[in-house]
């Protein structure tokens, strides 16, 4: 039971298998997110969530505070990161301004998930301030 969500030349795809949702089975969706490059990790962070975030694209019907574990691979780093994330933000099908349906998830509030955070700003580097157009808030 996972979605997967991989980089597809260098962009996010949606992710696919067979997970359930929290809400509708009791258990949370496990998610392997791989990001091959920056620009993929750049369309996906969200810096404005205090612990960090991601976005994940997804068809599924998620509800704000829902579980989601993510096997996050970052680019250029052969390992694996586990994140117990929680939905802290929707975007719907048909969202305007084109944006890809899918959720926000919030790390927890913890030190792996804060040395997490570090290391993905550090990947990003002064990219993470940039005014490039991203699929998140």
């Amino acid at each position: 039971m996972t979605d997967r969500a991989s980089t597809r030349s260098g962009g996010l795809g949606p992710p696919t298998g067979g997970a359930a949702t929290a809400g509708a089975a009791g258990r949370p969706s496990v998610i392997q997110l791989v990001f091959r490059e920056k620009g993929a990790l750049y369309a996906a962070y969200i810096p404005l969530i205090t612990e960090g975030g991601l976005f994940v694209p997804s068809n599924r019907e998620y509800r704000l505070g829902d579980d989601i574990y993510l096997l996050l691979s970052l680019p250029d780093d052969p390992q694996r990161f586990p994140v117990a994330g929680k939905v802290a933000w929707i975007t719907p099908a048909n969202a305007s301004g084109g944006r890809t349906q899918g959720v926000g998830v919030r790390f927890p509030n913890d030190e792996k998930s804060r040395q997490l955070k570090l290391k993905i700003e550090e990947l990003l580097g002064t990219t993470v301030s940039s005014s490039k157009p991203t699929q998140t808030i």
